[in-house]
C-alpha cells in the first residue's frame, strides 16, 4: 500500500547528520583531538542507534512491536543477508591475505617493474590493481602511500602527487573490484549482479582512468625522474591475488573467490613461512573484526530506512524529486546528488551506499533506470565524493602516513575529478529509452 508523504520521517536521517557533522567539525576544527581524527570522535554507530531511538518514537500509529516487525522486515532482506555474509568472508580474506605477507609482495613486485619515468602512472595502475583484488582502498593507501613517499624522494618527484595518484588509483580499484564492500553494497541493494554492474561502471570510469594515466605521464616526463630503488618482494605470496583477480574478473560467484583466496593465501604463508596454522586462524579473525562496524552499521540502517518508509520519509524523497526532475535523466541526477550528500554527511561511502541505496531503487523503478546503473551511479558518486572530502579515512591516513597535509593532495587528485566528469556525460548522452 502505498504511504503517504511524510517530511517529519526524515528527522532520524538529520539528527544523525547534525550528530555526525556536528561532532566531526567540533573534534576536528574547534577543539581538535590530538593525534586523532575529529570525525572518527562520534563513532557512526552511536550516531545511528540514537537515530534509530528517534525513529522509533515517530509514528503513533504503530505500537513498538509493529516497529520491531517493520525493523526486522528491512534487517530480513535477502540483499541485507547476502550482504552481511559477504563482508564477513571479505574480512577473512583481507585479514589472511595480508599477514601471508600478500600485499606487500603484490606491491613491490610491480613497482620493480616500473620505469623511473613512468612512476606516477605506474603508481595509479598498482594503487588499481591492489584496491581492485583486495577490495578495499584505504588498505591499498595504507601499504602504498609509504612506499610512494620511498619513490618521491628517490625519484626527486612531489609528494603531494606521488599521494595523489595512489589515492586515485585505490578509488579506480575500489570502485570497481567485486569484492569491495561499496561494490557489495551497491549491487546488493539495487538487487544487481556484480558483472552487470561492473560492465556499466566500467563504461565510465575506463575513460577517466586512461585521461588520468595520460595526464600523469605527461607530468612525469616534465620532471627529472631517477630511479625509485629496487623492493623486496615474494612471487608465491604475490601470485594468489593475481589468481583472485582473474577469478573475480570472470563472473564467479564472489563467495567462491573470496573462499579460493583464503584458501590460496592460506598456502601460500604455508609454503613461505609467514603463516602457520593459529596465525593463520587469528589473522582471518583479525579481518573479520575489522568488519563488525560496517555490518552492525548496516544492521542499523536497515531498521532506520524500514521505519522512514513506514512513516512516509521515503514517499517524501521521491515527491522531492518529482517536482526537480522530470525526467530519466533527472532521476538519474537526483541518485547521484542524494548519493554525495549522503557521503559528503558520512564521510563513508559504503554506509552513504546503504542509506541512499532504498530510495535509489524506488527512484530507478519509477523513472525506468536499469538497476546495473544506478548501482553503478551510487557506487561511483561515492567514490567521487570519497575521494577528495578531506576529513575522509583516504585523505586522511594518506596525509598522516606521507607527513603532509590533505589540502596539498587534493589539488592533484585528477581521477575522481574526471569520474565524476565522465558521470555526469553518461547521464547527459544517456541513451533515452522513454520519452524525455
Amino acid at each position: 500500500m502505498k504511504k503517504e508523504a511524510n517530511n517529519f520521517a526524515l528527522l532520524p536521517i538529520v539528527v544523525f547528520l547534525v550528530l555526525y557533522i556536528g561532532c566531526g567539525v567540533y573534534y576536528e576544527y574547534l577543539r581538535p583531538v590530538e593525534g586523532g581524527m575529529g570525525f572518527y570522535v562520534m563513532s557512526v554507530v552511536v550516531a545511528f542507534m540514537i537515530s534509530l531511538i528517534v525513529a522509533f518514537l515517530q509514528n503513533k500509529k504503530l505500537n513498538f512491536d509493529e516497529k520491531i516487525h517493520a525493523c526486522a522486515m528491512g534487517i530480513g532482506d535477502d540483499n541485507i543477508t547476502v550482504m552481511l555474509f559477504i563482508f564477513l568472508m571479505a574480512g577473512a580474506f583481507s585479514g589472511i591475505a595480508g599477514a601471508a605477507g600478500g600485499v606487500k609482495s603484490t606491491a613491490n613486485l610491480l613497482l620493480n617493474i616500473i620505469p623511473g619515468q613512468f612512476v606516477l602512472p605506474g603508481m595509479f595502475v598498482i594503487a588499481a590493481f591492489m584496491s581492485m583484488a583486495m577490495g578495499t582502498s584505504v588498505g591499498t593507501i595504507t601499504v602504498l602511500v609509504p612506499i610512494a613517499a620511498e619513490a618521491s624522494k628517490n625519484g626527486n618527484i612531489p609528494l603531494a602527487i606521488c599521494a595523489a595518484s595512489v589515492i586515485g588509483g585505490a578509488m579506480f580499484g575500489d570502485n570497481l573490484s567485486f569484492i569491495s564492500d561499496t561494490t557489495i553494497a551497491a549491487t546488493k541493494t539495487q538487487g544487481v549482479k556484480m558483472k552487470d554492474k561492473f560492465r556499466a561502471n566500467i563504461r565510465i570510469s575506463l575513460p577517466a582512468s586512461i585521461i588520468t594515466l595520460f595526464l600523469l605521464t605527461f607530468y612525469s616526463f616534465s620532471l627529472n625522474t631517477t630511479g625509485i630503488g629496487k623492493f623486496e618482494y615474494n612471487i608465491i605470496q604475490a601470485v594468489p591475488y593475481f589468481i583472485v583477480l582473474v577469478l573475480a574478473l570472470t563472473g564467479i560467484n564472489v563467495f567462491i573467490v573470496l573462499g579460493s583466496g583464503i584458501l590460496l593465501f592460506a598456502a601460500a604463508g604455508a609454503v613461505t613461512g609467514s603463516l602457520e596454522f593459529n596465525s593463520a586462524l587469528t589473522a582471518m579473525g583479525n579481518g573479520t573484526s575489522g568488519m563488525f562496524e560496517t555490518m552492525i552499521v548496516t544492521i542499523l540502517v536497515a531498521s532506520i530506512a524500514s521505519l522512514i518508509r513506514e512513516n512516509g520519509g521515503f514517499e517524501a524523497v521521491l515527491n522531492f524529486v518529482r517536482n526537480t526532475f522530470k525526467t530519466r535523466r533527472g532521476g538519474m541526477m537526483g541518485i547521484a546528488i542524494l548519493t554525495m550528500l549522503m557521503d559528503l554527511s558520512t564521510a563513508n561511502n559504503t554506509v552513504a551506499i546503504v542509506m541512499a541505496g532504498s530510495i535509489a531503487k524506488q527512484i530507478s523503478t519509477e523513472y525506468k533506470i536499469e538497476p546495473a546503473k544506478t548501482a553503478s551511479i551510487l557506487d561511483i558518486c561515492s567514490c567521487v565524493m570519497q575521494g577528495i572530502i578531506p576529513y575522509g579515512a583516504q585523505l586522511l591516513i594518506a596525509a598522516g602516513l606521507s607527513g603532509i597535509s590533505a589540502i596539498e593532495i587534493i589539488p592533484f587528485l585528477f581521477y575522481p575529478y574526471l569520474l565524476f566528469i565522465c558521470l555526469l556525460l553518461s547521464i547527459l548522452f544517456d541513451k533515452i529509452t522513454q520519452s524525455d
